[in-house]
């Protein structure tokens, strides 16, 4: 028990430090970085728990991924381009890394766990792009 208690502990360590560093600008997103960025679409029915992600499946991430994850950011959808239409997304998540292996090793390994914690916070599949940072 005391075991897995140090363990979350330092998960939450490691998550409350990307969330610092991307609000305290220590973090340097760099030109050739890995951004995985997962969209949840708006639509009717659609339920987002905001509270949960931030605060379980987040740092469920940074358990996973370790010292492979350079930064963890989330935006809230709030308004769309266009007067009077709904926000087109609910919620992005990113995720950096500086490679893709450190991804991609992961993912491999954890998919089923990460796809498994999706009915914890959404009723919605997520559109995955993974990118490139180019500036």
């Amino acid at each position: 028990m005391k075991a897995k208690t140090i363990l979350l502990l330092a998960c939450l360590g490691l998550f409350i430090n990307s969330l610092q560093a991307q609000t305290t600008g220590t973090f340097q997103i760099k030109k050739g970085m890995i951004k995985v960025t997962v969209l949840y679409p708006n639509g009717e029915g659609k339920t987002f728990d905001m509270d949960y992600y931030i605060k379980k499946h987040m740092p469920l991430m940074a358990t996973f991924f370790g010292e492979g994850l350079k930064l963890i950011a989330i935006d809230k959808g709030i308004a769309s381009g266009a007067p009077d239409k709904p926000v087109p997304f609910l919620a992005i998540g990113y995720l950096y890394f500086d490679k893709f292996s450190d991804y991609q090793k992961v993912l491999d390994l954890k998919a089923t766990e990460i796809r498994a914690d999706f009915k914890n916070y959404t009723n919605i599949q997520p559109v995955v792009q993974i990118s490139e940072v180019l500036q």
